[in-house]
């Protein structure tokens, strides 16, 4: 199975290895008082924590880094609010995956559904938080990983505005696409965690100049696409910054990406929506037609290869078997992508904004419920695919997305409704208005979650 949990110094031996690399009690203490006191991280394997090292999910990858210096600045907020670092969790490898699956760990549990993937890539966060074993998931979101996970283990996650929480001390993916983001069993853990965490130190709105000639836009920026004018730079977009609180106007939903979920999730979605316009509270819905999904799907994989090939290639081809089957397939497919003309991707993002403005998107959170864990190969690609018609709006467009667990399918032998999220795609900077119309939503229509948990 490869690397165990294990020791590492301030850690005790991890309560599951397919969760954890390594965990204490804590990890790391957070500051004595804050407004996120008592509740416990568990930290995706991307981010640094001072003196662990980072794995990535690659046991190669792990082997050959030294303890970071310093946390990561997700980190650091958390912990200066007052949380505690309980340890740090698994990974799909590279983040390059949805699924949940790794080759050199196992395949975390999933509590909301035994006999399904927990989703990936925050696979460990996930399953650390519905577990009981960890309060907030710290986690990463490029085409879906924080909100897939919720999504399938009926928890509540967000994807924040891009560039909005600062990524220094973060393994990178797709820089253009890459945000941070959390997973909480509730809407009161995951708005403390972003009160303390959006727009704190240093984290910058998505930005019009983005990545090199990966299609994103001009090409002004330094050699490896990933930094330009001396800042981060990242999010397609097609206007201003995000704004500290920026409200939402309207909602809206777009037949065409409804059309990507299974007849189930298609239906609980309606309904839905049904009651929420019966309880007031779904006022100026609008039906609106975006560009066809598999045209912008397209640009977000495009985009997104080109630059996890640039970001990885380089270390894959000097490890060439540090990966599992089915991301190594992924990366070699990414190695032959040419990327787009650059402003391809910006292009892609301003039609969507120009029919959306200010409004929600309302669509699923994912395709499905969570698919069996015996399946795998062109299964999970299958599944993988769907879904990420639906995921890449956000990405494509830097706006945050909130994952709220108040879907549920009938699943076959049981009585228990497999859980499914309503996502909420907000305009950008509208991510503490998102956890709160969210919040408000699931008092109407009740949640569909994991198991009481124990609490850590």
């Amino acid at each position: 199975m490869g690397e165990p949990a294990g020791r590492e110094p301030g850690g005790t031996e991890a309560v599951d290895p397919t969760v954890w690399r390594v965990v204490g009690d804590p990890l790391v203490a957070g500051t004595a008082d804050g407004p996120l006191r008592g509740e416990s991280v568990a930290v995706k394997d991307l981010f640094a924590v001072a003196g662990h090292r980072v794995g990535a999910g690659v046991p190669a990858f792990l082997a050959q880094q030294g303890p970071a210096p310093a946390h990561a600045d997700a980190v650091r907020l958390l912990l200066d609010a007052g949380a505690d670092v309980r340890g740090i969790a698994r990974t799909d490898e590279l983040a390059y995956s949805l699924a949940g699956r790794n080759p050199h760990h196992g395949t975390p549990p999933n509590p909301a559904v035994p006999d399904g993937l927990p989703g990936g890539s925050s696979s460990g966060p996930a399953a650390a938080v519905a577990l009981g074993e960890a309060t907030i998931g710290l986690g990463t979101d490029t085409g879906g990983s924080v909100r897939v996970p919720a999504s399938y283990q009926g928890l509540w996650g967000l994807r924040t505005t891009h560039g909005s929480v600062p990524a220094a001390g973060l393994v990178p993916l797709a820089p253009a696409f890459d945000t941070v983001g959390w997973l909480t069993r509730d809407a009161r853990t995951l708005a403390a965690a972003a009160d303390a965490s959006l727009g704190v130190g240093g984290g910058c709105g998505a930005r019009d100049d983005a990545v090199g000639d990966d299609g994103v836009a001009d090409d002004r920026v330094a050699d490896d696409g990933v930094r330009g004018d001396g800042v981060r730079v990242g999010g397609v977009r097609g206007d201003g910054g995000p704004v500290p609180g920026r409200p939402v106007r309207g909602f809206a939903v777009a037949p065409g990406l409804l059309a990507e979920a299974e007849p189930g999730v298609r239906a609980a979605f309606d309904h839905a929506l049904s009651c929420l316009a019966a309880a007031g509270l779904l006022e100026d819905l609008a039906v609106v037609g975006l560009p066809v999904a598999d045209d912008l799907l397209g640009v977000f994989r495009a985009v997104q290869a080109a630059q996890a090939w640039r970001t990885h290639g380089d270390w894959l081809t000097r490890n060439p078997d540090a990966l599992g089957a089915d991301v190594a397939a992924r990366f070699r497919w990414a190695s032959t992508i040419t990327p787009p003309a650059p402003g391809t991707a910006v292009a892609a993002a301003r039609r969507v904004e120009a029919v959306l403005g200010d409004r929600v998107l309302l669509l699923p959170s994912a395709s499905s419920a969570a698919p069996p864990r015996a399946g795998g190969g062109a299964d999970d690609e299958r599944v993988r695919t769907a879904t990420m018609r639906l995921t890449c709006v956000a990405g494509l467009t830097g706006r945050p997305a909130l994952s709220v667990p108040v879907l549920g399918v009938e699943r076959s032998g049981s009585w228990a409704l497999a859980p499914v999220g309503l996502c909420l795609v907000g305009p950008r900077g509208s991510d503490r208005a998102l956890v709160g119309l969210g919040a408000r939503w699931a008092e109407e229509l009740g949640t569909v979650g994991p198991p009481a948990a124990k609490r850590s």
